[in-house]
C-alpha cells in the first residue's frame, strides 16, 4: 500500500517495491491529478519487473528530488500547476539524459506533441489509453522505442510525408537513413526497423549512428525534432531556473 509522505516540504509519495526476479524496471509519475497518480502507480507496481521508485503533483518539487532516483522511465503530464510538463521535461532531460520520458495527457494538438518532443521526450500517450497500452509503452521507451498512441503517431508520419526531403537543414541523408527516420518517427525500434526494412539489427545501428552523426544529435527524439525544426514546427521551451 502507497505511503504518502505529510511533510509540507515534500510532495513525493513513495511505494513499497513488489517482488520479482531480475532487474525491475523503474519508473516515475508526475501528475497532478491525485486520483490518476494513485492509479498510475498502482497499475506500474502491480506489473511484474516493473517499480515505482515516486509520484509528485507537480514538476518543480519533481526536479528537486526525481534526479537522485534516477529512474528508467518517467511518465509526465503536461497541463500541471507552476510548471508544465514540457518545460519539466526540458530540465530533467538536462540532469538525467538517459531516462525516458513519455507524456501521458489529453492534448494532442500539433503544438504540445512536437514541443513535448523537442524538450526531449521519446513517447506521447493519451490519458484515454488502455492500462495495457501504457505498460507496453514503458518497456518500449526503456528498449529505446518512441511509444506513440495512433492517433499522435499519424500527425508525425504526416509531417513527414508532406515535407520530408532529401536533406534536413542541409543535411544529406542517404535514401536508407531517410527510411530509418521516418520509421523512427512512426514509434519502431531497431529490431522491428529491421525486419520492416529486411535487413540486419548491426545494420540498423550502423545507420542511426550515421543519422545521429550527420544531424549532431544523440537520440532518435533529437534526430526526429532536427527534422521537424526545419518544418517550421518546432516551439521553444520556456527555461526557468531549477527551484531551490
Amino acid at each position: 500500500m502507497a505511503q504518502v509522505l505529510t511533510s509540507p516540504a515534500r510532495t513525493q509519495e513513495s511505494y513499497s517495491s513488489a517482488p520479482g526476479a531480475g532487474r525491475q524496471i523503474t519508473v516515475a509519475v508526475v501528475e497532478d491529478n491525485p486520483g490518476l497518480r494513485r492509479s498510475l502507480t498502482r497499475l506500474i507496481n502491480l506489473e511484474t519487473g516493473m517499480r515505482c521508485v515516486g509520484a509528485w503533483q507537480d514538476g518543480q518539487s519533481a526536479l528537486i528530488e526525481m534526479p537522485a532516483l534516477k529512474p528508467d522511465v518517467v511518465l509526465m503530464d503536461i497541463n500541471m500547476p507552476n510548471m508544465s510538463g514540457i518545460e519539466c521535461t526540458a530540465r530533467f532531460k538536462q540532469l538525467c539524459p538517459d531516462t525516458q520520458v513519455v507524456m501521458v495527457t489529453i492534448y494532442e494538438d500539433s503544438e504540445n506533441v512536437f514541443s513535448a518532443l523537442q524538450a526531449g521526450a521519446c513517447g506521447y500517450l493519451l490519458k484515454r489509453s488502455a492500462p495495457e497500452t501504457i505498460i507496453e509503452a514503458i518497456r518500449e521507451a526503456r528498449d529505446g522505442g518512441s511509444p506513440m498512441t495512433s492517433q499522435i503517431a499519424r500527425k508525425v508520419v504526416d509531417v513527414f510525408q508532406t515535407n520530408a526531403a532529401p536533406s534536413v537543414a542541409g543535411v544529406e541523408l542517404a535514401p536508407r537513413e531517410k527510411e530509418v527516420l521516418e520509421l523512427f518517427a512512426k514509434g519502431f525500434v531497431n529490431k522491428e526497423i529491421a525486419e520492416k526494412l529486411n535487413i540486419s539489427y548491426l545494420t540498423v545501428k550502423g545507420y542511426t549512428k550515421s543519422i545521429y552523426e550527420k544531424l549532431h544529435v544523440h537520440s532518435r527524439s533529437e534526430a526526429l525534432m532536427k527534422f521537424v525544426s526545419t518544418q517550421g514546427l518546432a516551439v521553444d521551451v520556456p527555461h526557468r531556473p531549477l527551484p531551490h
